[in-house]
């Protein structure tokens, strides 16, 4: 894990769900550490320090434009 570095902390699986996907669609190396243990204890996710998303150090600048683009509402247009 020394080559990743923390991109995001999210506090529950849900809030994550779409941005997994963008992940894959891209082909990019990421990890979700402690994502196991918070979906058998939501509600120790504050104590252990959330569900980190941990890319490669090659795919970081690829993977936070993709998570600005998710968090930036201005994309998103009325039909």
């Amino acid at each position: 894990m020394k080559d990743y570095q923390l991109i995001a902390i999210f506090t529950y699986a849900s809030e994550y769900t779409v941005l997994q996907h963008l992940l894959q669609q891209a082909d990019l190396r990421y990890v979700f550490q402690n994502e196991t243990m918070i979906s058998v204890l939501p509600f120790h996710s504050n104590a252990v320090g959330g569900i980190r998303l941990m890319v490669h150090k090659d795919d970081a600048s690829e993977a936070a434009e993709i998570l600005n683009n998710l968090n930036n509402p201005s994309r998103l247009h009325i039909v």
